[in-house]
């Protein structure tokens, strides 16, 4: 494993900046100071550019296996680095769905083969595999995930005493798609009756409402409270959802955590008109008021970390009608580049994108030696040029889709090389493979 030092990058870490080298050896930051003396097998100089902690992106869908032609784990892999996502965390609606740790180990080993980022796989479950969660590995898998809303497969758990046997027995951190699936059903009656097969995009908000959504994160909340399960309820999508968490203990005595996607934080409901089918998520994106509310909560500390739900279809099935259109878009490669234009419009700070999507992922899940530029920790980095604008056109997506929704979109910001647990992978707008990313360890009693 060759050795690197990094000269005279602006270091964002730990809430401050400084400028510093960094020195890399056998995959871990050996030494961190003012001026490093010392030979490596490669010397990257970094002055001008921000040295950020590697993302950890704790919801993607790259799914494989079974839907492979929308993307697959190598490719999507790749469009993370360049992204400056260094670790991912993906969700078990593959097909097959990740419900037996058979299943569960054979996606490991497909990311232990084609990854070029560090990497964990939710264990799924649903409502009938109680077993099966009760048996995964809390040192070696990041958590179990319960989709309280409509999902592939024989994911969706909507039976009460499975909920409750998965909130009072499960091992490690429960993380939760919350939307109520019974109203989301009666909404879309209701449309239906009104405008039958009509229905269009701007309904999706509505359909897909936030009483949904409130609903079901109220009795994610009230579970864990009454079995103190570790909580996460990702991609939160309402204002009034923000205010079931709170900013008063430290992170890591939270035992209720949330996460906020950058679509909520990016996009609005005016946004349909123009976007159409290519913002159709769910929990659907909503009302200006509620992307202002949720940046509101990641800022005070009720929303803990930002991630993506990456989840790429192809541009042909999203142009479907708005009824059979699939949910969800793939931003892996602009999530970083996205915050870091939300930081020159003045919205969060260095230090906080260097908190919600890093440092607090790593708090949140307890992964070892990851989410921190510190001595003795895995060297997951991004080096970043601030001010090196770039537009996002097809020639440079690497999405397997081949589209996204910020396509138009000019950033400020470039990222100019990823380096995963000590390997050179992305630099200067190529990708360097060969050496691929390790899976993720925790640290949990």
């Amino acid at each position: 494993m060759s050795s690197i030092l990094i000269k005279s990058a602006t270091i964002v870490n730990e809430n401050k900046q400084f400028i510093g080298d960094v020195l890399i050896k056998d995959g871990l930051i050996e030494r961190i100071g003012g001026q490093i003396d010392a030979k490596a097998d490669r010397e990257i100089n970094a002055e001008g550019l921000h040295l950020f902690p590697g993302c950890i992106d704790d919801q993607v869908h790259f799914r494989e296996p079974g839907l492979t032609y929308k993307a697959d784990i190598h490719t999507e892999s790749r469009a993370a680095v360049a992204g400056g996502i260094t670790s991912f965390m993906e969700m078990p609606n593959t097909v097959p769905n990740a419900l037996t740790q058979e299943l569960l180990e054979q996606k490991y080993e497909i990311g232990k083969h084609t990854s070029l980022a560090n990497y964990s796989f939710f264990m799924g479950a649903s409502n009938d595999n109680i077993d099966e969660v009760l048996r995964t590995d809390t040192a070696n898998v990041c958590g179990v995930k319960v989709f309280m809303g409509s999902s592939t497969g024989n994911m969706l758990v909507d039976d009460p005493k499975t909920l409750e046997n998965i909130f009072s027995q499960s091992p490690m951190l429960v993380a939760t798609h919350c939307e109520d699936e019974a109203t989301i059903r009666s909404n879309l009656n209701h449309y239906k009756q009104l405008l039958g097969d009509n229905i269009t995009i701007k309904f999706h908000p509505k359909i897909r409402s936030e009483e949904a959504c409130y609903l079901s994160s109220s009795m994610a909340v009230e579970l864990a409270k009454k079995y103190n399960t570790r909580l996460h309820i990702l991609h939160i999508s309402t204002e009034k959802e923000t205010h079931l968490f709170s900013n008063d203990i430290p992170l890591k005595d939270k035992r209720i955590t949330a996460e906020a996607c950058i679509h909520h934080l990016w996009f609005s409901d005016a946004d349909y008109e123009t976007k159409g089918n290519l913002i159709k998520w769910n929990p659907a994106v909503k009302t200006a008021h509620d992307r202002d509310g949720i940046l509101k909560a990641v800022l005070d500390g009720r929303i803990d970390v930002i991630a993506t739900d990456h989840a790429p279809h192809t541009i042909e099935e999203k142009a479907l009608p708005y009824l059979q259109a699939p949910s969800g878009g793939p931003l892996v490669q602009h999530a970083l580049p996205a915050m870091l234009e939300m930081y020159h419009n003045g919205k969060i700070t260095l230090e906080q994108i260097a908190e919600k999507m890093a440092h607090n992922v790593a708090v949140c899940f307890q992964v070892e030696k990851r989410g921190f530029i510190r001595e003795g920790y895995w060297a997951d980095l991004a080096l970043v040029d601030l001010n090196s604008p770039w537009a996002v056109d097809k020639s440079n997506i690497l999405y397997k889709c081949g589209w996204s929704p910020f396509e138009g979109t000019t950033f400020k910001s470039k990222i100019t090389h990823t380096i995963v647990s000590g390997n050179l992978v992305y630099a200067d707008g190529g990708l360097i493979e060969g050496v691929n990313g390790k899976r993720l360890a925790f640290e949990r009693s």
